[in-house]
């Protein structure tokens, strides 16, 4: 019998999960342009909020259901999960955004948004006593520093308000990462995604109705691309791309990278965020912007290199004795236990780390 570490799976997952990123960032980043051209016309950041939940929800809502086949216990174990992700990760998240559009220029709100990069780096510190290294830290430096680039301090005044609801969305993301990140036990990514949307739409249409959120919408047209369109075109646009399918894929890429990495990644949110507002609306970045981008891409790079990094035992062929009914492939848990049995000392071979082993 040899123990071989599963090296190769974690470098796919890795890319896998990166892949996806940057697919949900891409579609992710259309949001902005579509929110602005909408609200332009008189739509409010609240209404906009409600119906773009509410549409992804319903649009999920089969898909959610067969990913789940019936074990709706998952939903009733994971209720609080699903309640704060509702009301922070996806309802506050997106009317502390949509209000932060309203007052600054999307680029800038989303790059004060995803300053919540750094409360999920703070959060593994603290929560999972994961200590930034130097490429972490040197990633997020980086990071910090594109987005001062991009934010161009003196380029023009800032909106004070338009910066607080940029922040508190920052907030709202971070959370956003750290719970979609859960995976173990959890319920699937779809599932989370339509049930945090339901839970979301639920509570902000309270709200309207309460008149505690300001509610305007209109049917005039939309201009996009430099040419009037039907203000249909757009919602469809902010509640099933930027919607549905940015918020599933987006669940999938953060379990399979983890917060933090699943985190950095998403800033390329804000690059797709302002190419599409320069092709839809005209909002052409400058120097600093550009340059900042680039100082945001090298952030992330050295994060994920800093991931890719963590050692990892090599292949050991020692041979070991294993107890009668031991399951192959099995996985270590908690010192020298395998599948819930208790594993002779010769067996053990460094499994404080508790990573994942095969048997033969």
């Amino acid at each position: 019998m040899s123990i071989t570490r599963f090296t190769h799976d974690e470098r796919l997952k890795g890319v896998t999960g990166l892949a996806i990123a940057v697919l949900a960032s891409a579609m992710f980043g259309t949001s902005g342009a579509f929110a602005d051209a909408l609200m332009a016309t008189g739509w409010t950041p609240g209404a906009l909020v409600t119906v773009r939940v509410a549409i992804a929800a319903l649009v999920l809502t089969p898909f959610a259901l067969w990913s789940l086949r019936g074990r709706f216990r998952l939903l009733r174990a994971a209720w609080g999960q699903v309640l704060s992700f509702g009301a922070v990760a996806v309802a506050g998240c997106q009317l502390f955004y949509f209000n932060a559009v309203q007052r600054l220029d999307i680029g800038v709100a989303l790059l004060l948004e995803y300053s919540g990069i750094l409360l999920v780096v703070l959060w593994a510190w603290l929560r999972h006593a994961q200590r930034p290294r130097r490429l972490t830290i040197a990633g997020g430096a980086a990071a910090l520093g594109g987005l001062v680039l991009v934010l161009d301090p003196g380029g023009g005044g800032l909106d004070p308000l338009g910066v607080m609801w940029g922040i508190l969305a920052g907030t709202g993301l971070a959370g956003y990462f750290v719970m979609a990140a859960r995976g173990e036990g959890a319920l699937p990514p779809i599932a989370l995604a339509w049930s945090g949307m339901a839970v979301g739409a639920a509570g902000l249409a309270a709200f309207d109705v309460l008149g505690l959120l300001p509610w305007g919408t209109s049917t005039a047209d939309v201009t996009l691309l430099d040419r009037p369109v039907p203000w249909w075109l757009p919602i469809a646009g902010l509640s099933v791309v930027a919607g549905a399918l940015a918020y599933a894929t987006s669940i999938i890429a953060s379990r399979l990278l983890g917060a933090k990495v699943a985190s950095f990644t998403g800033l390329l949110e804000v690059l797709f965020a302002i190419l599409f507002a320069w092709l839809a609306l005209g909002q052409r970045p400058g120097p600093w912007q550009l340059a900042g981008g680039l100082v945001v891409l090298a952030g992330i790079a050295l994060v994920k290199a800093d991931e890719s990094t963590t050692p990892v035992p090599a292949h050991d062929d020692r041979e070991v004795d294993v107890p009668e009914g031991v399951r192959h492939p099995v996985t270590l848990g908690p010192p020298g236990i395998v599948d819930g049995r208790e594993l002779p000392h010769e067996a053990l071979l460094d499994s404080e780390d508790g990573v994942g082993v095969q048997i033969r």
